[in-house]
């Protein structure tokens, strides 16, 4: 039986490449990989560290606005035809974005199981984060399945009334996908990266990685982490600054013009994931306002100061391996100043968020909900429980 997972964004990709992996070892299973075509090449680039490709792409018109209604407007007609052409057994959508929202809707249309991959993450503010919130919301409202990352994420699901035997708490799939690429232990591809490595090991600085990308971080709230970012660099001279810029124009723009061409500022592209992991092994903090970051950071005990208002994977700031700083210059300056000089260090709690079985679980549990004969996974039962 064919089970579709749907993938339109690097995260989305990286995410749901150990669950592919482990659904091709399930005898009765085939799994199928969709790109939808949100982001052009993202996604392949994602999944070669897995070996993996993509199965088929949806055929949809190039973006002209950029607005979420046109994007979805494209992507319903082109999903229904998927859908109808594989009839697979199930959908897999990962998160809270516009392409899992969509293959949600018309999975649901079809009468199609709906499995939700990081389902019951919540801040329960539908502006902030905008308009993720919103989505994963209206996600989980017709979805199948929820596969859970943490006992949060379940008392959030079973607050907005789901049924408990629709919820299986696996862990959360990254940080399957955070071992396996730092298994590998891939030289940096990155040639800013490489640099910024060979430096740091002759001199013996420290690394800072910082990445800001999210809607309500541009603008003013982006002008005042470069500035904590300037005020670290002049504040502790070891520390060597890593920013991959994302590639929106005003987000560039704004990066470059107030870090661009400052001694021991190093600004390169959005980096492919063994780099990124590589970075996030090698730093001594990181500042971000990603929610991936803040799941993989904790499997290498690199502390995270989190650059956002609200953020719905309290876990980590719960186990002492995050801190939410906003995007208040003092206080993100004051709190790097304190975890930099020993202060303040993160808690050796390992990751809140999985210790990588979480694709074993959701495969299984992805096998029980279409009926068929159960390969033997030791804790299924224990993570419906």
């Amino acid at each position: 039986m064919d089970v579709m997972l749907l993938a339109g964004t690097r995260p989305e990709a990286v995410k749901l490449a150990p669950l592919t992996l482990a659904l091709g070892q399930r005898p009765g299973l085939r799994p199928l990989l969709v790109h939808s075509g949100q982001h052009q090449g993202m996604v392949e680039q994602a999944l070669v560290p897995f070996d993996l490709g993509v199965d088929a792409w949806l055929d949809i018109p190039p973006r002209v606005s950029g607005t979420q209604a046109e994007l979805v407007s494209a992507l319903l007609p082109a999903l229904d035809a998927a859908l109808r052409r594989f009839s697979p057994g199930a959908i897999v959508v990962q998160g809270d974005t516009t392409t899992g929202l969509a293959g949600a809707l018309a999975a649901f249309w079809l009468g199609i199981p709906v499995v939700h991959l990081e389902a019951g993450l919540r801040t329960h503010d539908l502006a902030a984060p905008f308009p993720e919130e919103g989505t994963r919301q209206m996600v989980s409202r017709i979805a199948s399945l929820h596969l859970a990352p943490t006992e949060g994420a379940v008392a959030a699901l079973l607050a907005e009334g789901i049924d408990r035997r629709r919820i299986v708490r696996t862990g959360n799939t990254v940080v399957d996908a955070v071992l396996a690429v730092a298994a590998r232990d891939l030289p940096a591809h990155d040639q800013g990266l490489a640099l910024l490595e060979m430096e740091i090991a002759e001199t013996g600085g420290r690394l800072l990685l910082v990445t800001s990308h999210r809607r309500e971080s541009w603008g003013e709230p982006l002008g005042r982490t470069l500035a904590a970012v300037r005020r670290i660099v002049a504040e502790h001279p070891d520390v060597q600054v890593l920013f991959p810029v994302h590639p929106n124009p005003a987000v560039r723009a704004q990066v470059v013009g107030e870090l661009g061409g400052r001694a021991r500022v190093t600004i390169t592209e959005p980096l492919e994931y063994p780099d990124l992991v590589r970075a996030l092994r090698l730093a001594s903090l990181v500042l971000t306002d990603s929610g991936g970051i803040q799941e993989e950071a904790p499997t290498f005990g690199t502390p995270v100061l989190v650059l956002r208002e609200v953020t719905e994977r309290a876990e980590a700031i719960d186990a002492g391996c995050a801190w939410l700083v906003g995007t208040e210059t003092d206080l993100i300056t004051a709190t790097a100043g304190r975890l930099l000089r020993g202060e303040l260090r993160p808690s050796p709690v390992g990751n809140p968020y999985g210790d990588g079985k979480a694709a074993e679980l959701a495969s299984a549990a992805i096998e029980e909900l279409l009926g068929l004969p159960e390969q033997a996974v030791p804790d299924l039962e224990q993570a419906r429980s």
